[in-house]
């Protein structure tokens, strides 16, 4: 049942009129109160009934907007609230809305790099405090992966941040194959998160990058660094073709065929490893034929890595001559071992 603004306002008056523990209230003072304040706030000057303030006193001590109003009438002539302490305004959201936010909360509690993220617990607890009938403190029920102890992890405020408020970083980075850390100018653009990992996508010195927050030494808001606006990319669909965080500009998609065994086949047919996938054929013993339309990337690669002998990536051939290089070179590993 929605409610309009007016009666609304008539909520609100008599809810000030009963905190008013110093002056007694009857029906005709409630009446004339709301009155008031529908001409103050709303221009209306005709009054309102009687029976108009008694449906809100009703609305008021009911369930249906979650206030539960401890209103009462004594003498046979006062209103008041029996608890002295009650107000509309003390209970926001009702029982069942706490115990959703308070779920949502703890889903959001997972990314704990964000500060915005882990205060809103601060904030459902001062709710809880208001909500009498929500004393219980809740166990969380999701679990998500995750690597509390990645490095980088405290550069994601400062970063986001940066990213919103259109400030340029001073970044020190040294990448993996890096002998030593550089420092640079960086424009930032995207946030990105893959399997654990955090990486930044922006730009430097004209161009796109992307930078791993785990080999970031130090940042600081370049001030008096004019911020250039992205043009290099579309960040809601720069990623469409690609399987992780590894793509530049200019890279193109590539359909790739691969077969996957028997027993493998369900996995893969079930968790797919791009939204592009699509089953072209199931052979007689039970395997499957996939088709994949992306960029050929190390990730993509990695995943077929994963799946080791139950996989064979069956074009592109560039594709297939990469991974049977990469398969003789593990196999001489193992062969040293012997």
């Amino acid at each position: 049942m929605p409610v309009n603004r007016n009666a609304l306002i008539r909520y609100k008056t008599i809810d000030v009129c009963l905190k008013n523990k110093y002056r007694q209230w009857t029906l005709e003072d409630l009446i004339n109160a709301c009155s008031d304040a529908l001409y103050e706030y709303e221009g209306i000057d005709k009054g309102i009934s009687k029976r108009t303030v008694q449906m809100d006193i009703q609305m008021m001590r009911s369930e249906k907007l979650g206030y539960n109003a401890p209103i009462v009438v004594y003498d046979n002539k006062y209103y008041k609230y029996e608890d002295e302490d009650y107000s509309i305004t003390n209970t926001p959201l009702s029982e069942q809305d706490l115990k959703t936010m308070s779920v949502a909360v703890e889903v959001l509690r997972q990314f704990k790099g964000f500060s915005y993220f882990s205060d809103m617990g601060d904030i459902v607890s001062r709710l809880e405090d208001h909500v009498t009938s929500a004393k219980q403190k809740t166990i969380p029920v999701i679990d998500f992966e995750k690597n509390e102890n990645l490095k980088g992890l405290d550069y994601l405020d400062v970063i986001y941040n940066a990213i919103v408020n259109k400030q340029v970083l001073n970044i020190k980075y040294r990448s993996f194959k890096a002998r030593s850390a550089n420092t640079f100018i960086f424009y930032p653009y995207l946030l990105k998160e893959y399997r654990n990992r955090w990486f930044v996508f922006g730009r430097r010195k004209g161009s796109l990058i992307n930078l791993a927050l785990d080999r970031i030494h130090n940042i600081e808001i370049a001030e008096k660094q004019r911020f250039i606006d992205n043009n290099l990319f579309d960040s809601q669909t720069f990623f469409s073709d690609v399987i992780g965080v590894t793509k530049n500009i200019g890279m193109k998609t590539e359909t790739v065929h691969f077969w996957v065994d028997q027993q493998n086949a369900p996995y893969v047919q079930t968790k797919p490893f791009h939204k592009s996938q699509k089953l072209i054929e199931t052979q007689e013993d039970g395997s499957m034929i996939f088709e994949l339309n992306v960029v050929i990337n190390q990730e993509l690669q990695r995943e077929f890595f994963g799946f080791a002998d139950t996989i064979k990536v069956l074009s592109p051939q560039s594709l297939v001559d990469f991974m049977g290089w990469k398969f003789r070179l593990a196999k001489e590993r193992y062969n040293e071992i012997e």
